[in-house]
């Protein structure tokens, strides 16, 4: 078939040629020649062809035959030549025929088309005979490739339940072949595996093959998926599988875990607090899952609620009011579990299991105290002493029900106001005043008390308001203070001030306060004004500031409280020197009263003695200080204390090798004079003069500090009440330039001393050196 198409194809194109070399006139015939004269004229030399065609993957012999290249030019000289990129390489031409050869098999889905340029040219000079022509050599496509997934794995998902025919994905297999060759790249599907419930079209469509797919039967299914083309030709890249994913919808009632549930709770639990957990099964994935519970049998809804935890699913009982184990021991009701969310449509029917029963006990609580009231509110008139205001009543809720006892909190309390008696009524044990405290909060514990009269650990409060109420126990004053000035030269008649009063009592609105002068020997009038004001004006006439520059004025205040209380107020009247105009010129202040309370007093006092005893406490301190610098040690025992000598010891040997006590024992039978007359003795430091500087090579004689050594010497010597200086083991050599040499009593010896230390030299060789520095005459190592 392939072949008649190409011979078909060949025909057509010669035949073409053909007519248009036979027409006459004008007119172009093909590509690259020249026009065409009427047939008595001279012919232009032209090419006679322009496409070849070959057949890819040729099942023929290298080199095989593609076509051939043919000129008008018929000349012996002329030959063929290809140019081009496959030129050469690919194709090939003859030289002398033109005929043109493949050396290569072709590949259509490769290259599908070879852009050529044929040319004659003559064979000595190689100049072109005819202009190049540019002609194709096309690959005709056969059926050698099959359909390609671009994966061969593919995710889909689809709701469950989904009706039959409903998408699921679209796969897409893709022919590299021809697709202008009809069937070459025609794609046909079909499922190889799990056709039983999904289905396949030749567009690549997989729908659902039945219904009601349930997710909770099977969540995944697997197919696998064949691609071919209409020949079919098919391959193992030509198959694909398939995951489909069934999406959950909300289609499954909650069931409960069991049919009834028994919880134990105590009376005393708190409101809002976990009774217990029911517990539901539902097949659905959580997001899902919209729970309800609902109490559907029995009287206790205002006593329980059920609260929906949607991350665990299940149902958590709170009760919403207190429980008392006095009052119900046992509560019973049915419960329903429900989804409101659920689609209808795909119920497949109504379970018995989403009812359960809930039975909840009551246990008994020893509970504190109940008081009758929230709150208890009393009310006092001020100035009463030691009268009941109102009682508190607590009740033990139990059945024991046990006595109580009542107390107020200090706290609340603190000055000690008010006293509660047993059976729970409060007295005020000292007088209120409204005007410092016209309110009291008192704070009463009511305790359970055992047989005994002891409290059990079981107490409530309750808060106690107690209003203090007004009585007419202060008398009117000023209401603010005045200065009033009036002028020297003031007429008669003149308004000094205006004044008014208040009441520290509670005012009432027809509140009525009546002004007077407490004295007529005055140069002012009051005119009481009937509206809680008065006016202070001059009585006569000018003032003698000679005479008096101060005017104190005795008003006097009622109200209409019953009973009335009066009160005298003094206002204070400067006299002052006016101009023309009547404005004050100059005028003296008043000398306002002074005065210290008695807790300032106190206060003044206290400091004062404070200062007053650390004073003395430094004074003695500092006394101390100067008496034990006088009674202090002498100068001898000052120098004895220079402690600035290194080590030079033999460590351990010098602490160890002897006892002091043994050496104190030989000689406690000498006589020694006391320490006291020792220390009578003048000092010998301030005798002791530093002598001149030797020169080099000179060694100086025992002088003052030698004569000091020899007396510290004998002091050591004698004092049988203090360890010998022999057992100081640091020491310091003070070396050849000083003139005190070594301080160190180690090397020397009291030649008044009676003791013999030779037996020293029996104890063995740890007293050896002892031995030593006591046997030898120090006498002799001095140089004088």
């Amino acid at each position: 078939m392939q072949r008649l198409t190409m011979l078909a194809t060949t025909l057509g194109t010669c035949l073409g040629l053909l007519v248009a070399a036979a027409m006459v006139g004008c007119g172009p015939t093909q590509l690259d020649t020249p026009n065409l004269q009427c047939t008595h004229r001279r012919q232009k030399r032209d090419w006679i062809w322009n496409q070849m065609y070959v057949d890819e993957e040729k099942n023929a012999s290298l080199p095989y035959y593609v076509g051939k290249i043919k000129s008008s030019v018929n000349r012996k000289n002329a030959k063929y030549v290809l140019k081009g990129e496959a030129a050469n390489s690919i194709f090939k031409v003859n030289p002398d025929t033109g005929d043109v050869y493949a050396f290569a098999r072709l590949d259509r889905e490769k290259v599908s088309s070879y852009p050529l340029v044929a040319l004659i040219v003559d064979k000595d000079t190689d100049n072109n005979l005819e202009p190049p022509s540019t002609f194709t050599i096309k690959v005709h496509d056969i059926n050698d490739n099959w359909p390609v997934f671009t994966h061969r794995l593919f995710n889909a998902s689809v709701l469950e339940m989904s009706p039959g025919g409903t998408s699921v994905m679209r796969l897409t297999a893709v022919d590299p072949d021809d697709p202008t060759v009809a069937e070459h790249t025609t794609v046909m599907y079909q499922i190889l595996k799990g056709g039983e419930n999904f289905a396949i079209d030749n567009s690549g469509l997989i729908t659902t093959a039945k219904q009601n797919l349930d997710r909770e039967v099977q969540a995944r299914y697997e197919i696998v998926v064949e691609a071919r083309d209409a020949q079919g030709l098919r391959g193992e890249s030509g198959t694909a599988t398939v995951l489909i994913t069934l999406q959950d919808i909300n289609d499954n009632f909650p069931i409960f875990a069991q049919s009834m549930y028994t919880f134990v709770v105590p009376e005393d639990i708190r409101t809002g607090s976990s009774v217990g957990s029911l517990f539901v099964e539902d097949p659905d994935e959580p997001q899902n899952r919209m729970t309800k519970f609902e109490i559907v049998q029995g009287e206790y809804r205002d006593t329980f609620t059920i609260e929906t935890d949607p991350t665990r699913n299940e149902g958590i009982i709170k009760p919403i009011k207190p429980l008392d184990y006095e009052f119900l021991q046992k509560y019973s009701f049915v419960i329903e579990a429900t989804d409101p969310t659920i689609n209808l449509r795909y119920l497949r029917g109504l379970s018995g299991k989403n009812k359960a029963r809930v039975i909840i006990n009551i246990s008994d609580v020893d509970e504190p105290p109940v008081f009758q009231q929230h709150f208890y509110h009393f009310k006092l008139k001020e100035n009463q002493k030691k009268h009941r205001i109102g009682y508190v009543l607590a009740k033990d809720p139990d059945k024991a029900g046990r006595k109580i006892g009542y107390s107020i909190r200090k706290t609340s309390d603190k000055g000690q106001f008010f006293r509660i008696m047993k059976q729970g009524d409060i007295h005020n044990e000292k007088e209120l005043d409204r005007e410092i405290y016209p309110w009291y909060n008192l704070t009463v514990e009511a305790n359970e008390l055992d047989s005994n009269g002891n409290p059990t650990g079981k107490e409530s409060i309750v808060q106690v308001h107690i209003e203090v109420q007004d009585e007419n126990d202060n008398a009117p004053e000023f209401a603010k203070p005045y200065n009033p000035k009036v002028c020297e030269n003031a007429a008669q008649g003149k308004l000094v001030v205006q004044i008014s009063a208040v009441d520290k009592d509670i005012t009432p609105q027809n509140v009525k306060f009546k002004f007077a002068l407490g004295t007529d020997d005055s140069n002012f009038t009051l005119i009481d004004n009937h509206d809680n004001t008065a006016n202070i004006t001059v009585k006569y006439g000018p003032f003698d500031r000679e005479h008096a520059k101060f005017h104190y004025l005795p008003v006097l205040i009622s109200d209409n409280g019953a009973p009335s209380l009066t009160s005298t107020n003094t206002l204070t009247v400067v006299v002052c020197k006016c101009n023309q105009q009547g404005k004050f010129t100059f005028c003296e202040e008043a000398v306002a009263q002074v005065g210290v309370s008695i807790q300032a007093l106190v206060a003044i006092f206290l400091c004062i003695l404070t200062i007053a005893v650390i004073t003395l406490l430094i004074f003695l301190r500092r006394r101390l200080r100067k008496q034990a610098h006088a009674h202090g040690k002498c100068v001898t025992e000052i120098h004895e204390q220079l402690v600035t000598y290194d080590e030079e010891g033999g460590g351990e040997m010098d602490t160890t090798s002897y006892d002091v006590s043994v050496l104190n024992s030989v000689r406690s039978g000498t006589a020694k004079a006391p320490l006291s007359m020792l220390d009578a003795r003048p000092p010998i430091y301030s005798k002791a003069r530093k002598p001149p500087r030797l020169g080099p090579g000179v060694r100086g004689g025992p002088g003052e500090m030698a004569t000091m050594i020899e007396v510290k010497k004998d002091e050591a010597d004698h004092d049988g009440g203090v360890p010998p200086y022999d057992t100081l083991h640091i020491y310091d050599y003070e070396g050849s330039e000083s003139i005190a040499e070594s301080l160190s009593s180690l090397g020397t010896d009291s030649t008044d001393s009676d003791i013999d230390y030779d037996f020293l030299n029996d104890w063995g060789p740890r007293f050896k050196m002892l031995a030593e520095l006591y046997g030898s005459n120090p006498w002799e190592e001095l140089v004088y």
